[in-house]
């Protein structure tokens, strides 16, 4: 059995186990589900869903969500079944490759489908990168994953992912024309500084203009001065009080 930490999430709302070391889910997977627009009733998949942070914190803010994660390590996806269990929240958790979905999966369809695909290309960069990027480098080409979400959706569902802002131009190529009405969130770290990671939400079937989200500020003042954590009031809202970002609200605001 590998070694677990057991940590809270969402003001202590959740606590989640998993891996002491490798790919630790931090505060991405948290604002990726704020984003998620659902609603009771509706079908969500996330693929890639690790220890299940992502789609335990939307089962968190949205009751009655017919939940389902798909993630390929067999000792993770027990982790993220033990973590929906312990949570008091009801998931299916398949354990299988994108590309290879069983068959009952892929004659599903779902309103929503969220992922957070790994953040760089192993093809690219030193072993000291990989080294340091722990589980976050890319075994599974990022195509594959907007490929395989869009094959999941429902007409008019929405995708929405969570990636690095170096690796957009690969996000964007990979939605083809089965996808549309996109809208980008970068998210800054503070006030004048250059996003690190983009929310991109999109919905199969439209055909909307793409639309600029101005940035969400992580952390208050220039730079970091104190001890303790910094976040903006509305980080704090989505990190402890599980508050939704919506997309549409951002850009008509």
């Amino acid at each position: 059995m590998i070694g677990t930490t057991v940590d809270a999430f969402l003001g202590g709302r959740l606590m989640i186990r998993q891996p002491a070391g490798g790919y630790r889910a931090g505060a991405d997977p948290v604002f990726l589900a704020a984003a998620v627009p659902a609603r009771a009733g509706d079908r969500v998949l996330e693929l890639g869903c690790g220890a299940g942070v992502a789609l335990l914190c939307l089962l968190a803010r949205v009751s009655d969500l017919q939940a389902t994660g798909v993630e390929r390590d067999p000792v993770t996806a027990d982790l993220a079944r033990l973590n929906a269990r312990h949570n008091g929240h009801d998931a299916q958790i398949v354990t299988a490759d994108l590309n290879a979905l069983p068959q009952d999966l892929r004659e599903q369809s779902f309103d929503h489908v969220l992922a957070n695909p790994p953040f760089f290309d192993r093809t690219h960069g030193s072993k000291a990168h990989v080294d340091r990027e722990g589980g976050r480098g890319e075994d599974t080409p990022l195509a594959t994953w907007i490929d395989t979400g869009i094959r999941r959706l429902a007409p008019g569902g929405t995708f929405t992912l969570i990636q690095r802002a170096n690796r957009l131009p690969d996000l964007l190529a990979a939605m083809d024309t089965r996808l549309g009405d996109i809208t980008l969130l970068p998210l800054a770290p503070r006030q004048g500084r250059a996003a690190k990671l983009v929310l991109v939400q999109a919905q199969k079937g439209a055909k909307g203009p793409f639309q600029l989200a101005p940035p969400f500020i992580l952390h208050d003042g220039e730079r970091h001065e104190r001890d303790g954590e910094s976040y903006s009031s509305k980080a704090r809202d989505v990190l402890r009080e599980n508050a939704p970002i919506t997309l549409r609200q951002l850009i008509s605001g």
